[in-house]
Formats: structure tokens, sequence, C-alpha cells
């Protein structure tokens, strides 16, 4: 596999690289003992958690019983691993403040509308995963082509994860590369296997605050070190006198989309990305929604996301802005960046986070810092591998090789196919090594797996006419549309650079998938409309989609919603 124009390849990352030596932190006892707690802790959630799986309901869903600000904080957090982390720090030194879009754009409108529109149709119909909703939406031709590829999706990213810890251990402590991978790996099958999902659950919400604990001290000196705000405005205006305005505001983001047309550029953004790719990925990726579905009602399984929204909206603020510090006070990353990224230094956009805690952090606070960022990938593996073994077992292994078998059966089954899914993480994370980009490279993979997923959900919630058959054919068919323009893309027939080719391969999976279930709809049978009860729209009643009151007004999912999009607008108004 040859690597991405900009990357650095695996075989430039060993231990003794002089990227490696440039990055190695003198962490002392302090650091190491902050460290081992936090494994101890992690460690013991999962034995604690393990008292309370009696069920395969238990393991995989929590038994359906964790309060809201739980669900809500392990929904944000579960989505807080390297493509946040280093994928956005990245982004953040790359094209500075365009990076916003994924979060104010990319995700708040879609988590509102997963909370007042999807969660109702997923929680009140009582499935277990996501592909389960599409057995009884569409039939088994369409859960079995959305079960495959969602358990393939879920350990290549988890290998992403996995790549992503296991390269900063090497290079900030200088562990050997296969040994800070199986290190992980072990630690997050021990507590996964131990506690299910609860422990996955509960471990998340702990690494949301020992994230955080990282991400604004390391902030909050940056932008001491530059000189405040303005200051980091006048270093990158000095370091980039032409491209300053771009990196410094938010739109047309022409830098980030990699096309020059301002209006296209918008567009590429409001469609790919804020719709198509953003609404793909949290409406239907079962890696988020399972921690709704482990709410105790419908209340709190729809205030899920909502909830998770604030935080999200406002933690882009200590990811992008340390990316942005750090291309202008690393010399080894300002260099890069002054070079157009051709400068053979070593170092790159991914490497942003890391250079800027080996610049700005004393010993403790270093501690705090490296278990921030284990924490962080850490906690996206888990959530991939936990979602893995759920739809394995559920909508693969019962549905196809082993139906109605006893219930203990399906639980030794989940925990065996957690070590699986491990395991095949572990080689996945080497697929990772050829792409130090990783945002380009979870991008690319939304937009294969996702992107085509949300068009059939949505004309399957919205449309009583689409059929068994379209919804099949639509996945596959949208799939294979993004996969082409990716390979276009590789082969320079197209030529696109920044994230813009996820974004149009992900709208062309989007508008493929449609185009072809509609008609496939129109010329085969659907669904009786006796069967559609709670599956569509039209054919639900409004008090089954509303669910119980939420008791108390501050807990209304509308309030919610309203002041979710609310902080995005005002947020996006002054970075604008």
């Amino acid at each position: 596999m040859t690597t991405l124009p900009g990357t650095l390849s695996a075989g430039t990352l060993p231990a003794g690289s002089l990227l490696a030596a440039a990055l190695r932190l003198d962490a002392q006892p302090v650091d190491y003992l902050l460290l081992a707690l936090y494994f101890v802790l992690v460690i013991g959630i999962g034995t604690m958690a393990r008292r309370s799986v009696s069920s395969s309901l238990d393991f995989f869903l929590s038994g359906r019983a964790l309060p809201a600000w739980v669900t809500g904080l392990a929904f944000i957090s579960a989505n807080l691993g390297a493509v946040e982390i280093f994928g956005m720090t990245a982004n953040g030194a790359e094209f500075g403040i365009p990076t916003v879009h994924y979060y104010w754009i990319g995700a708040i409108p879609a988590m509102v509308f997963l909370g007042l529109v999807m969660m109702p149709f997923y929680y009140g119909s009582k499935v277990r995963s996501v592909p389960e909703f599409l057995l009884r939406r569409y039939g088994r031709f369409a859960h079995l082509v959305n079960g495959l590829s969602f358990a393939l999706a879920q350990v290549l990213i988890a290998g992403v994860n996995l790549y992503a810890l296991a390269t900063v251990v090497n290079v900030l402590l200088g562990w050997p590369l296969w040994t800070s991978v199986l290190a992980a790996a072990v630690i997050v099958l021990a507590y996964t296997t131990l506690g299910g999902l609860s422990a996955a659950v509960y471990n998340e919400v702990m690494q949301f605050f020992v994230i955080v604990a990282m991400l604004v001290p390391l902030t909050l000196v940056g932008l001491h070190r530059v000189g405040g705000w303005d200051g980091l405005k006048r270093a990158i205006t000095t370091a980039d006198p032409v491209g300053a305005a771009a990196q410094l505001h938010s739109w047309p983001g022409s830098n980030l989309t990699g096309i020059a047309n301002a209006t296209l550029s918008v567009l590429g953004i409001v469609f790919g990305l804020g719709f198509v790719l953003s609404f793909g990925y949290w409406t239907t990726n079962f890696a988020e929604v399972q921690r709704a579905l482990a709410a105790r009602d419908m209340s709190a399984a729809r205030r899920t996301p909502l909830i998770g929204a604030y935080p999200k909206a406002l933690i882009v603020l200590v990811i992008v802005i340390p990316g942005m510090i750090a291309a202008v006070l690393s010399p080894e990353l300002a260099a890069y960046k002054a070079s157009g990224g051709k400068l053979a230094n070593g170092v790159t956009y991914n490497n942003a986070i890391e250079l800027l805690i080996r610049d700005l952090l004393p010993s403790g606070m270093l501690g705090v810092a490296i278990t921030g960022l284990l924490a962080a990938f850490m906690a996206g593996m888990a959530a991939n591998v936990s979602s893995f073994n759920t739809v394995f077992t559920y909508d693969l292994w019962q549905a196809y090789v082993a139906p109605g078998r006893p219930d203990g059966y399906y639980l030794r089954v989940g925990r065996v196919a957690t070590v699986a899914g491990c395991a095949i993480a572990v080689g996945t994370a080497f697929i990772a090594s050829d792409y130090n980009n990783i945002m380009d490279y979870l991008q690319t993979l939304f937009s294969f797996f996702n992107a085509p997923l949300f068009a059939t959900f949505l004309l399957g919630m919205f449309w009583r006419r689409a059929s068994p058959m379209a919804g099949g054919w639509g996945l596959l068919a949208g799939t294979a549309a993004a996969l082409t323009i990716d390979q276009l893309n590789r082969h320079h027939v197209l030529h696109m650079s920044g994230q813009g080719p996820s974004f149009v391969a992900a709208s062309a999976a989007f508008l493929v998938d449609i185009a072809v279930s509609v008609p496939v709809s129109l010329l085969t049978r659907p669904k009786p409309a006796a069967e559609l009860r709670g599956l569509v729209w039209s054919l639900t009643p409004r008090a089954e989609l509303r669910g119980p009151a939420a008791g108390g007004w501050y807990r209304s999912p509308g309030l919610l919603a309203g002041g979710a999009l609310a902080l995005a607008v005002a947020l996006s108004a002054v970075f604008w």
C-alpha cells in the first residue's frame, strides 16, 4: 500500500529514529505513577462491572439501565479517540480555524437529529443494534450487507486508535511499537471482556475527565506562551502572510476542502461534511448509538446525544487551538508547514499534540498528558470493540450461524468476539501504519461505510414504499460509488487534496444509494404496512415517538436540542 501525499511511512517511526529521539520525554517516577494508577482504575472498573453481567443484554447493552448523564458523557468519550486527538489537532496545525466545521456543522446538527428523530425509532423498536433495525425495516439482505460492512469498519477503526496509541507510547517513552500495540490491546481486552458495555461506558466517563484534564492545561499554557489569542493570530500572520486569513476564519474553508472556488468549497462543507458524512456518522454508527441504547428509558435515550452535544461543541476549542499553537511554537512543525509539507524532517502535522506536550509540560503534568492520550485512544478502541462484539454476536452469529441457542451461549460468544476483535485490531493497526494522515484515512472509511447507510436509513424511515431489495442494493451501490471516487483520486484522474476527496466520495455514495434504491423500490414489492409500525415515520403514532415525559422541564429533549444548536451558532459567529 502506498502512502498518501505528505505522509510519513511506518518505517520512519521506530524507537531509535530521529523523530522518536526528538519527541522523547523525560518522564519522571511521578509520571509513571499516574499512568499506573490509571491502569489500576481501568481494570478495577471492569472487575466491578462484571458483577452486574448475568445475561447477554447486560453484557452488550448494560441491561438498558444507565442514566442519561452517564450515557451522554460516554457518547462523547467514545468519539474522543485518534480521530479527535491526533486528527483534529493535526487539522488545526495545517488548516487552522476551518477545522471547527467538523464540530459545529459536522456534529451538532446530526446529534440533535439523532436525539429528536432517530432515537425514538431505535429505542422504541427495542433493537439491540443498528443492523438489527435494518433487519426489521428491510429484511435479511440489507441486514447482512450492513452487518458485514459494520464489523469490518469497526476493526479497521479500532486499529487506527490502537496504532495511534502505540505510536505515542513509542515516541514519547521509547517502548517498542509491538510492545505498545499489544499492551494497549490487552488492557482494553481485559476490562471489555470482564464487564462488557458497562465497563466500557463507565471507563469512558472517567476517560472523558482525564482527557479534559490533559487538553485544558495544554491549551492555556500554550496560549500563555504565544501571548494569548491575539499573539497566536500575530504569529500565524507572520509565518504565513498570504494564507493567514484562510487559517483564522472558518469560511469559505478552501484550505480544508482543497476546493479553490469559494462557493463550491462552502457547498462541499455544508452538503458533503455537514449533511452526508456528519449525519451518516452520528445517526447510524452503532459505536455511538450503542451508548444511547443502553439508557434506562426512552427519555434518557433521546437525551444521550443531546447532553453529549454540549461538551462536543466546547471541546473543539481545546483540540483545534493546541494544533494551531504547535504549528507556530514547535520549530520542527513550523519548518514543515512553511515548506508546504515537503520538508523531510521526520515531523508531520500528526505530531502536533506530541510536540506541544514535549515543549510545554513539566513533570507531573507530563504524566497527566500521557495518561490523557492513552485514555483517548483506549476509549475509542473500546467503543469500536464493544460495538463489534454486539454486531458480530447478534447480527451475524445468532442470525446466520447458530440461531435459537440459550442466552448464556451468546454471552460466551460475545466474550470470544471481544478477544477476536482486539486480535484483529492488532493486525489492522499495522494497516493504519501506512497512513500518517489519520483524518484522511478515517474520513475515507466513513465515506465508504456510513454515507450510503444514512441514505438507506432516510429512505426507510420516511418512505414506506422503500423495499427490502432496495435496502441491500442501495448499500452496495453507494459503497461502490465511494470506492470509485477514492480510486479515481488516488490514480490522479480527479485532482483533489485535503479532506475534499472524502466529502465528494460521501456525497456520491449518498446520491447513488438513493438513485438505485428508488427505482428498485418501485420495481419490487415493499413490506406490508402492518410490519412497518414503529419503523416508518408516517406509520408510527406520535405518542410512541415522543415516549414518556422526561420528568422536568429542564430535561425536555426539545429544550436541550435548542440550547445545543444555539451554542453551536454562537460559537460559529465568534469564529466566522
